[in-house]
Formats: structure tokens, sequence, C-alpha cells
């Protein structure tokens, strides 16, 4: 009967992390975007990366948008999750959370 129950708790064991780990994966990319003047008209697009720490609540180096636009009167800013930055997400537990800051003239 011990190890009938010790079986029981194992497989419970990995229904439950097979879940987590299903659910950490649907999570969405989110993108914020922001258009300054009349929005962008050379179709110029510059990146930059943002880190942050402990599921985002600590900055690293954060891209300045302003500097990336340059001179630029009429640009757009998205700040967009990529598959890539919530796969190192995933990967680090949170411990590590990067975005991406895209400026597009």
């Amino acid at each position: 009967m011990h190890q009938l129950y010790k079986s029981f708790i194992m497989k419970k064991m990995v229904q439950l992390f097979s879940m987590a780990l299903l659910l950490a994966a649907m999570t969405s990319c989110y993108s914020h975007k922001f258009t300054v003047g009349e929005g962008p008209k050379t179709g110029i697009e510059i990146e930059g990366k943002n880190h942050f720490f402990i599921f985002g609540l600590v900055p690293g180096k954060v891209s300045d948008p302003q500097a990336m636009a340059g001179d630029a009167k009429n640009y757009e800013i998205t700040e967009v999750q990529t598959f890539v930055d919530g796969l190192l997400r995933v990967i680090t537990f949170g411990l590590y959370s990067p975005t991406t800051t895209k400026i597009q003239k």
C-alpha cells in the first residue's frame, strides 16, 4: 500500500509540474504602442533591449526612446515582449525579464 501511495503522489506532482509549465508557455507576448507627432514617415526601424530582473520589478539597462529617435519629430514607439524575451523569462523562472523597444521613424 505504501508503494501505491508513493506512485500516486509522484503522478500528481508530474501533472502539477506539467500544468505549471503549460501555463507559463501560454503567456502571450504583449505590446504597447505610442505615436509621436504624425507617426512614422520614412520606414526606418531602430531596436533596443530593456533588461529587467525579478519579474520586471528591478530595472537594469533600459533604452531611451527619445535618444533612439534622434531629431525625428514624427515616429512610433513600440514596447514588446518578443518570443525570445518570453522564452528567456520562462527559462530563468522570471529572474530575467527582457523586453524590446522598437522605434519606427
